[in-house]
This record gives C-alpha cells, structure tokens and sequence, in this order.
C-alpha cells in the first residue's frame, strides 16, 4: 500500500510538472545534464529511450547499442540516453509514472527508492522470463533486492560485495598480518595493535546505514524481516550497533568518519593521507579508491568480513541500481531484449567488470579469461579480486527491502548514528528504539 503523504505529496507535485521523455528535457525545463544518442544515422532503426543519474552508466549502454547494432543489423535501435541528477530523475520517473506518460523505455532507479515503485498498481515491466533461464549463474541475493512476490524487475549493475579494504603499508608497520583477522575479536586486536603502533585508527565509521547496515545483516538480522515486519529494534540490531559503538567508544580503535560518509571531500584527503589502516565498504567502493586516492595506489588490499559469531555471512550486497523497463514503452520486448543483452548475458557481465570496475552478479565469469586480463584495478589492488569473491560466493547475503527502507535509511541518516557517535547523547538501544516508533508510526 501506498504510503499516505508520499501519493499526497506526489499529486500535488503532478499538477505543475509533468515529466516526458525522450528529448532531454521536462515539460518544467529540466534539462538533462547529458543527451547522447547512439544509431540516430541507421535508417529504420527502432528507437530506445533511457534515463540515468549516472554518466558512467549512461556511457556503459551506449557501448552496448553499439555492440548491439554491430552484432543484429537487422535489428537495429536508436538509443537516447539521458542523465539527470538523482533527485531530479527519480522524481521526474514517479510523476510520469503517475500520471501514465512521459517515461522513458529503460531507467535505472537506485536500490533505496525502488521499494518506491513496487507499490500499488507495479508500473515496470517483469524481467523473470529473461531472469529465470540465467539464475543459476547469478548470486539470487542481488537479484531479490530488485524483486516482489516472486517477480523480478530490475537488472543489477553490480554485486556489492561488502569487504575490508586494508591499507597494508600502515598494516606492516603495525606488525600486523591481514591473513590472520579471521574473527571480529581478531580484528578489534590487530586495531589496538595499529592504534598503538602507528597513532592511526583501525577503521572510522560512517555516519550513514554504510556504519550498520552490514553488521546488521552480518549477524543474520536487518531492518525489517521476510514478512516486511519492522525488526530496527530488535536484540540482535542493538548488538550490531553497540559493537560498532564500542570500536569508537571503549576499544578506542575507530573515529567518526571525516566529512561524515565515505564519498566526502574531506574522507578521500584523510584516506589518501593514511589517515586510517582499513574501511568497510562495498567493492563497487574500488572506483573511489582509483579516482579519488591515488597516492595508495598497490597499497590497499581486500579481504572478507571477519566472523560474525554464530554467523556463517561473509560478505552483504549493499548499494546498487537496478536497470528497470517501463509499461510507457514503446516496444516492451525490444527493450527487454537489448536490457538482458546488456546487463544479464556473460558479455554485459564482463563489460560491467572491464568498463565500471563493478563485481559482475554472474558469478559465473568471474574466472573467465576477459575479467582476470591485466588492468588497473588489478594493479591497484592487485590480482586475488575474484579469487576472493569466488571464495565467499556461497557466504553473501543481500538485505531485505521494503516500502519503507528509504524512512530507516533516513533516521539512520539523520538521527541514529549522529546521536549515537557524534553527539553520544543516546546509547544504541535507546536510538533504535526511538527511531522504530517513528517508523511504526509512518507505517500505521
């Protein structure tokens, strides 16, 4: 169902802005940030929309048209994509999914707003008969987080296989062997360790659900349970949030991340620096590393999670975009056909790798000849990326999505982790619980 303010909202937003696709702009004068099109010379050519807040994204599907075009001439496609801000584009995308026009073909809708579009009457076209033939060769958790009532709907750009990414120069001079962090108790000794042998921290948490969320789904818990049932409060997430409390607080191994989160200014200057000996992160994190750290370039190195106890999780899929096809378009099936050739066959598994750095969710070619060619992740991090994944294949979770996500993510966001790091003026238990009678609110 619907929540109440988020349709009342939207339909007063639908009375001044209307959002159409295909020509770079909204009927409000939004433009797009950037139009490319690719086959606008081949006569004939059916045309394919796509909306993206990514440029990356965008550039990674005008490759594929082009490859499309080569390899089915009889077949040909137009294809227009256009990038927006992220804001903008997802709001754009619910109006003109209201009011029944205006939606592109394709468009990619980040993981935490699409719970958004799998409310009410589904306006996004089911993927299964494409999926199901391939889903062996799958990790199904990333394919889930995209999915309602057995139903899938968007096309994943990546794993997000949640790893350690340590910083082994600062690790050697520490005195500590990253192969020997086997359990979170190992981990928390190897950063008094650090802490002592170098005045750096272990690690620095973020003050967003990247400092939680995979501890939760670590410990075999989350924010809501397979029934879509709140479970923010629960025993096992106060743990969670006291353990990661306790690596700032009493083991004195861990600071509050500068700037906030990892994708601040002011975190990639303090991590460039060797500011801090080893970060959580999904591996989709590689590209920050590359772009954002040079100067740690064949100095970082990732491992799996350490141990949760009791837990057999050694990785959690987190973040990601899910590349959906509309009801609005044109020709459902041509641009099914061009999404799976795009982003479900080996080849668009292996071009996520070789064009992105992003972890293909075919694990099946993650020993294949194209993705261990030389390269410059390879050099940065060096050759053992899909050694580890293929090690932990059978060990990752994803985390359950709801209507709801995106209020938990918000009050992770704004509340939870500020209050219980920054300000330090609530103990784990007592933000959580706050937080869910908020959420339990909004929900009745």
């Amino acid at each position: 169902m619907k929540k109440i303010y988020f349709s009342f909202v939207f339909l007063l937003l639908t009375i001044v802005l209307i959002a159409c696709g295909g020509n770079g702009a909204t009927e409000s004068g939004e433009e797009a940030e950037e139009v490319v099109t690719v086959g606008d010379n081949i006569e004939g050519a059916s045309e394919l929309t796509f909306w993206t807040f990514a440029g990356t994204h965008a550039d990674f599907f005008e490759d594929a048209a082009i490859r499309w075009n080569e390899e089915f001439p009889d077949n040909p496609i137009q294809f227009t994509a256009e990038t927006y801000p992220f804001d903008q584009m997802h709001n754009n995308l619910t109006l003109a999914l209201q009011s029944g026009q205006g939606a592109p073909d394709m468009v990619d809708i980040e993981i935490a707003r699409f719970p958004n579009f799998l409310q009410g009457e589904i306006q996004l076209e089911p993927l299964n008969d494409l999926i199901e033939p391939e889903i062996d060769n799958f990790i199904t958790e990333r394919l889930d987080m995209y999915s309602h009532e057995g139903q899938y709907y968007g096309a994943p750009t990546h794993l997000g296989a949640t790893v350690v990414y340590y910083n082994t120069a600062i690790m050697e001079e520490a005195g500590v062997d990253i192969d020997e962090i086997i359990t979170w108790d190992d981990y928390v000794e190897a950063g008094i360790q650090v802490t002592e042998n170098t005045g750096v921290p272990m690690t620095t948490i973020a003050e967003n659900w990247y400092g939680i969320w995979p501890f939760v789904r670590q410990s075999g818990s989350d924010f809501f349970d397979d029934n879509g049932d709140l479970t923010l409060d629960s025993a096992e997430n106060i743990e969670a949030l006291q353990f990661v409390t306790d690596l700032v607080i009493e083991h004195e191994i861990a600071d509050v991340t500068p700037g906030g989160h990892y994708h601040s200014e002011e975190f990639f200057g303090f991590m460039n620096d060797g500011g801090q000996a080893s970060l959580i992160a999904p591996t989709f994190y590689m590209n920050e590393f590359m772009v954002n750290m040079e100067d740690l370039d064949g100095n970082i190195e990732m491992r799996p999670l350490p141990e949760w106890p009791g837990s057999d999780t050694r990785s959690v899929a987190m973040g990601g975009t899910g590349t959906t096809v509309t009801n609005q378009a044109e020709d459902v099936e041509l641009a099914k056909d061009f999404l799976a050739y795009a982003k479900l066959t080996e080849e668009g598994n292996i071009a996520l790798w070789t064009q992105l750095g992003f972890d293909p969710p075919r694990w099946d070619v993650w020993d294949s000849e194209e993705v261990r060619e030389d390269n410059d992740f390879y050099r940065y991090f060096h050759d053992d990326i899909f050694d580890i994944l293929l090690d932990i294949r059978d060990d990752v979770v994803g985390v359950h999505m709801s209507p709801y996500t995106p209020d938990v993510l918000e009050e992770i966001d704004s509340n939870i982790m500020f209050n219980v790091l920054r300000q330090q003026s609530q103990t784990p238990e007592e933000a959580l619980q706050q937080a869910a009678e908020s959420i339990r609110a909004i929900m009745d």
